[in-house]
């Protein structure tokens, strides 16, 4: 399939250079705003193809002429100022190829959407999940391992990242019916205006459905925990088997991590699935406008408070307390709504502090570079 704009001077000549190339590259989510940057950056002479996996920095590139491992520049990787600034997969690149099936990575075209949760481990640092998405399946076993408030998180990351999310709630087909209402009730109570498909991996229960939200040209991303069916789903969706799957650990009860790393996979009607890694750790960040539109009655019913810097917690005339006492709003989604602000809070000063001691560093640098200049 082609991913890359590339010169052809006789389609050029014909008139169906511009056509021919916009449609391949549609197939795999190319939009006008990449192109309309490839011609105001001047990158007619380069390779424009997309990244569909990643492994330790070495990334796999699909472009016109097939799959190419590339790597970024030394420039860009002197320039970048944190983790964001390198290539994820979904990410559109500008690159140059050789015969030898490697590709260099010059630049990476604007992304339109992010998906990203705090790095774990590392101080004040955002790991990218994946880039250019367009939907987003949370995915939730049904039979274990169901937890509303990391759904919850799910969500707002996704809000945040202006992707639209669609609930699937997998494994249906080990527990009773009634079960299965009784759930997609829990989640419709809590959770509004969001699409929820009770599917099984083995029946393939739910799985038209599922087929007929996909659309050709758009990208959707998998999230969820590990062992809840995310790569025996996208084995079906796919036709293949592109995942190896693993059973449920007796032991613990908890999902095996299957997928060890990022991967792009074209579907059989057109549409674009990122696989990734199961995540028991959910760290949000920059969340602000995610946590507005999840929780959005709580945020609407403070704008009441009697205090503008009302926590919800304690004060008088806080409407968002009295609406928890009519059982308006949910208590649990109260609680997690108020553990993921100060996450978020908390989140915030690492990233300031962190701020604040690279600029101590730096002047401390150039007060040293000054210090030797006056010696000499």
């Amino acid at each position: 399939m082609a991913l890359a704009v590339r010169q052809n001077n006789d389609c050029k000549e014909s008139g169906t250079y511009l056509r021919s190339i916009e449609m391949r590259l549609e197939d795999l989510g190319y939009q006008d705003a990449f192109e309309n940057f490839r011609i105001e950056h001047h990158f007619e002479n380069f390779e424009i193809g997309r990244v569909i996996s990643e492994h330790r920095e070495r990334y796999m590139v699909k472009t016109l002429e097939g799959e190419f491992e590339a790597e970024i520049t030394g420039n860009m990787r002197f320039n970048a100022k944190n983790r964001a600034a390198f290539p994820a997969v979904g990410d559109w690149v500008a690159l140059t190829t050789n015969e030898s099936d490697f590709a260099i990575i010059h630049s990476i075209l604007p992304r339109y959407s992010t998906i990203k949760r705090q790095a774990i481990g590392q101080f004040g640092e955002v790991q990218i999940i994946a880039t250019n998405i367009d939907y987003a399946f949370l995915v939730q076993a049904a039979d274990r391992d169901f937890n509303m408030n990391r759904l919850e998180r799910y969500l707002t990351i996704c809000h945040s990242s202006h992707v639209k999310p669609i609930i699937l709630l997998t494994k249906t087909d080990l527990i009773e019916e009634i079960q299965i209402k009784e759930l997609v009730d829990r989640i419709t109570t809590r959770i509004q205006n969001v699409p929820v498909i009770p599917i099984s991996n083995e029946t393939k229960e739910g799985y038209e459905a599922v087929h007929s939200l996909i659309e050709k040209g758009k990208t959707y991303c998998m999230l969820g925990s590990s062992g809840v069916g995310k790569s025996t789903l996208l084995n079906n969706l796919s036709g293949k088997i592109l995942m190896r799957t693993d059973a449920i650990s007796l032991s613990t009860n908890k999902g095996k991590h299957v997928t060890s790393h990022r991967e792009l996979i074209m579907l059989e009607n057109g549409g674009i699935l990122i696989d990734n890694p199961g995540m028991r750790e959910v760290g949000i960040a920059d969340t602000t406008s995610g946590l507005e539109t999840t929780f959005e009655m709580i945020v609407r019913l403070s704008a009441n408070c009697r205090f503008k810097d009302c926590t919800h917690t304690n004060e008088k005339g806080c409407t968002v307390l009295e609406a928890i006492e009519k059982g308006e709003i949910d208590k649990a989604s109260y609680n997690n709504y108020l553990k993921m602000v100060a996450e978020k809070t908390h989140f915030e000063s690492t990233i300031e502090e962190k701020r604040k001691k690279d600029k101590d560093f730096g002047k401390m640098v150039k007060n040293y570079k000054k210090g030797n200049k006056r010696k000499k």
